[in-house]
């Protein structure tokens, strides 16, 4: 999802000053030396999360006698991480919340601080950060620094006003049709390689119409200038799910491409010298997703079309 220009991760960098923005609810790991913890129930998304002793079993000693993990974010990337409200400082989105489920498996307390993006694996090189979430995708170059624990996969989506008046399902169905994107993305270029399947089709070409923003292009279905517009499947479900109080706009979810059009995974990036504190983390998030706190946090967003079944560990094939 976020596959900005990758820097020289491997170099030394030279990091600013970070600023803590918010903690997660629970205590310091008690009762470290045996695997226990006394950290109380945390509440997330609208449900309590426990310890889960496996996996905190699974947690290196340093972690547990600190009592926390320190987590890098880049705020604002909605509906992943933003802040609650304008002028907040306090962190919120799918990230944060799934971040805080995790520590509470893990008895242990996620500390959030905004870094800017580009800057978080030099950050984490220099030992300010333990982790990363930050909507992030897992490669293989990445790999080379971090320890990818994948918790969805997202590509692109097509947006349509509520309803779905014209029945789209799935890309195909935009061949010969008035299609909103962004200009500059990912979605402009994944558009344009379907065009050649719309000529083999006969359905003709799909008329892209770029805007500079997802807000014009969402501006131009309403006005039904357009049919449809691409953007993240994400950032679609979370427009769906918002605006206008959810009555503006669906996404389609076609079955062949569950988590979007060309999807990626996504990851919680660990410092890959901490390979058991991944392991630790895969433990907790596997358990969110069988006890469907997972599903419950991505709904509370909007975005339950990112969801993936099993925690892998460095699931990237490129």
């Amino acid at each position: 999802m976020r596959s900005r220009p990758l820097v020289s991760y491997l170099g030394a960098a030279s990091v600013g000053a970070l600023t803590c923005l918010a903690l997660a609810s629970c205590a310091s790991g008690a009762g470290a030396a045996n695997g226990a913890s006394s950290a109380p129930p945390s509440t997330v998304a609208g449900v309590t999360v426990g310890v889960d002793a496996a996996a905190r079993g699974l947690v290196p000693q340093k972690y547990r006698d600190a009592g926390e993990v320190r987590v890098a974010t880049d705020v604002p990337y909605a509906p992943f991480e933003m802040y609650a409200s304008e002028g907040s400082t306090q962190i919120t989105g799918v990230d944060y919340d799934l971040g805080q489920a995790v520590a509470a498996r893990l008895g242990l307390k996620f500390t959030f601080t905004a870094q800017k993006f580009d800057g978080i694996i030099p950050a984490i090189q220099a030992g300010k950060f333990d982790a990363v979430m930050s909507a992030m995708t897992d490669k293989k170059e990445r790999q080379a620094v971090l320890t990818f624990v994948d918790y969805s996969a997202s590509g692109t989506g097509v947006l349509v006003a509520k309803g779905n008046p014209q029945g789209i399902k799935t890309y195909t169905d935009l061949c010969g049709q008035k299609v909103a994107v962004q200009a500059a993305t990912n979605q402009l270029d994944l558009a344009t390689s379907w065009q050649k399947e719309c000529s083999a089709g006969g359905k003709g070409q799909i008329q892209l119409e770029q805007f500079p923003k997802d807000s014009d292009a969402q501006l131009a279905i309403k006005a039904g200038k357009v049919v449809a517009a691409l953007a993240t499947k994400p950032a679609a479900g979370y427009s769906a799910k918002t605006t206008d109080n959810g009555s503006a706009f669906e996404v389609v979810n076609d079955p062949a491409a569950p988590t979007g059009y060309q999807a990626t995974p996504n990851g919680i990036g660990v410092n890959k010298a901490d390979a058991d504190l991944a392991k630790a983390v895969q433990k907790a998030l596997q358990s969110l997703m069988d006890d469907g706190t997972y599903t419950k946090i991505l709904a509370k967003y909007g975005v339950e079309g990112i969801a993936v079944k099993q925690a892998t560990i460095n699931g990237a094939v490129s």
